[in-house]
């Protein structure tokens, strides 16, 4: 098995990284054919997902998300190859931080951070070129990969320049860490693993199972929360900025985080729903009968 994936890795994975992006979008366009109109991958999933979360559009405009979704998942596939062997000059030239001025303040102020977002527009670009603009290091929670040797080049390419992953199960750990000040880096848009040990929110119109952990260290350690918004201006190029901080956390009511991270990304998602990952069974749970959490 790890021969396979050394074959595969540097057999396919790094020449195609190579490619220039125009050639990358070719076969982008090419995959697209595969992925959804052949092999129809997750499709009902997709669909599913989609006609739940707009029940005031109709089943035409439910499919013109779809459809739309689908290419832009096949130029973040595309992306993200890009990303084993991307250039520093052409990252910042792909992915611009347009404000760090905005988180800069809470490194003057002494302040480490938490930065919260969701699979929304090409966050891997965005983990490749986080640290380099801002004063803070850059940290990123996350889940390790069951495949060990894709895990290890995962972490390899978003961390290229600066970016420290750290295992979710090390969190406390690293908010434990005094120096140097760090911005902590959540998703929000994951699914939790049990329906008892999150937040319940209404989340595109429907009742979503919320990670709480976002929150729960935000206001142990009364850390700020920022929300991270990833903007695309065209294919391949993308903004992200910094916005409404939470500055301070262990004055809001429970919930409140959660809640107010959770409606910003909903926002953005309502927007431009093609750039969000459908093709995760977010909804898998329902809320157990006996929770009642009033929200």
């Amino acid at each position: 098995m790890k021969f396979l994936n050394i074959l595969f890795f540097y057999g396919a994975l790094i020449p195609i990284s190579y490619l220039p992006y125009s050639v990358l979008y070719f076969i982008s366009d090419g995959l697209y054919v595969v992925i959804y109109k052949l092999v129809g991958y997750r499709k009902k999933v997709v669909i599913q997902n989609i006609a739940n979360s707009f029940p005031q559009k109709t089943k035409e405009q439910h499919l013109q998300i779809v459809n739309a979704f689908y290419k832009h998942l096949c130029d973040l596939v595309v992306e993200s190859i890009k990303g084993f062997t991307i250039s520093e000059a052409e990252v910042k030239q792909r992915m611009k931080i347009i404000n760090p001025e905005y988180i800069d303040r809470f490194f003057e102020q002494g302040k480490s951070v938490i930065l919260a977002g969701g699979h929304y527009n090409n966050w891997e670009l965005f983990a490749v070129a986080i640290d380099a603009p801002i004063k803070h290091k850059a940290v990123a929670l996350y889940k390790p990969l069951t495949n060990k040797f894709f895990d290890e080049k995962m972490r390899s390419s978003r961390s290229k320049y600066g970016l420290e992953m750290i295992s979710t199960k090390a969190s406390r750990e690293e908010f434990e860490k005094k120096d140097p000040l760090r911005v902590i880096i959540l998703g929000i848009d994951q699914f939790p693993g049990r329906s008892t040990n999150c937040y319940w929110s209404t989340f595109l119109d429907q009742e979503t199972a919320m990670i709480f952990g976002m929150e729960k260290y935000a206001k142990e350690y009364n850390y700020p929360v920022l929300y991270g918004r990833i903007n695309k201006i065209k294919r391949g190029h993308y903004t992200f900025e910094f916005s409404d901080a939470i500055e301070n956390p262990q004055s809001t009511a429970y919930g409140e985080i959660t809640k107010a991270i959770s409606h910003l990304l909903e926002k953005d998602i309502m927007a431009k729903p093609e750039y969000w990952l459908w093709s995760h069974k977010r909804w898998k749970h329902k809320r157990p009968a006996d929770l009642v959490q009033a929200n």
